[in-house]
């Protein structure tokens, strides 16, 4: 999320390989494993709830990157959206119950304050240019849009970050990035503010996924083509040996009594406003009428 400053222009540090993100998320589509969509059934719960609560109607909504189309079809059973258009990397989503414009992972290519509602289920951590994104989607919104997100935050997959980089260290003496750097709250709601976002709110939550092995958690990673997409990553193939000693080491220190392993998703929620004239705006200082000593009936 980063820029780096290159002869006076700002340019995108390139933090991750944006095509194998596509390419992944393709052979993950055409080779589906039962189940392992759960965190994008779990993002399409999440945003349908939390819009199913906004008492506004949306005449027109677009699902950023979404793959499965679960969250459309949630979003569009509340009853709260008129119609709705998914945006997919080429090739790289299921078809569903909404049309598909297809695009690069970041890129929305919408014109300036033609939509009501834009959803972001589970796609913002792994842009290159983030900042820009939450920018082209604050200025997609009509005035008075809505902006809702689910987004992997700081502790996702800490288990896996830990077992992987310790086993490294032990049998290579070095260790490369193979989990990739989550954002906390405080990165997102600085997004939101900068982006120009009005009312912004941002909070989050954690589930515990359990697994037999660290084997059956990594075949769930590569279904959902999650798998390392970092451009740093280490290109040199480790060996069977790598995975069962991280395989021993993640059972002998992130396991249950049953001996399951457990796998941390931290969760960001955000939601913002494109700015209206019609929301509520902050005092200025010094306009309030009443003492905060009286209120509190103290001297």
């Amino acid at each position: 999320m980063a820029r780096a400053k290159d002869r006076g222009i700002f340019a995108v540090d390139m933090l991750f390989d944006t095509d194998l993100i596509a390419r992944r998320r393709r052979r993950a589509l055409r080779r589906p494993v039962a189940g392992a969509d759960f965190l994008m059934r779990l993002a399409a719960e999440e945003l349908a709830e939390r819009l199913s609560v906004v008492e506004r109607h949306f005449e027109k909504a677009v699902e950023m990157q979404g793959a499965t189309g679960a969250v459309a079809e949630a979003c569009l059973a509340t009853g709260k959206i008129g119609s709705l258009t998914r945006i997919e990397m080429p090739d790289a989503f299921r078809p569903g119950v909404a049309p598909v414009l297809e695009r690069p992972l970041e890129l929305l290519g919408l014109e300036p304050e033609s939509v009501n509602l834009l959803l972001a289920p589970l796609c913002l951590h792994v842009t290159n240019d983030t900042p820009g994104l939450f920018i082209q989607a604050r200025r997609a919104l009509h005035p008075d849009g809505l902006f809702l997100a689910l987004i992997p935050g700081a502790g996702t997959l800490a288990e896996l970050k830990d077992v992987l980089l310790e086993t490294e260290a032990a049998l290579y003496g070095g260790a490369s990035p193979r989990v990739i750097p989550f954002p906390d709250v405080r990165d997102v709601g600085g997004l939101m503010q900068r982006a120009g976002f009005a009312l912004p709110v941002v909070d989050a939550d954690m589930r515990t996924v359990r697994y037999d092995t660290l084997f059956e958690l990594m075949k769930d990673l590569r279904a959902m083509g999650m798998t390392n997409p970092l451009t740093g990553r280490s290109r040199v193939p480790v060996s069977r040996r790598f995975f069962l000693k991280a395989a021993e080491l993640y059972a002998e220190r992130h396991s249950d009594p049953d001996g399951r392993i457990r796998a941390s998703f931290h969760f960001i929620h955000a939601s913002g406003w494109a700015p209206h004239e019609s929301q509520q705006k902050p005092l200025k200082p010094g306009s309030a009428i009443t003492r905060l000593s009286d209120a509190l009936k103290t001297k």
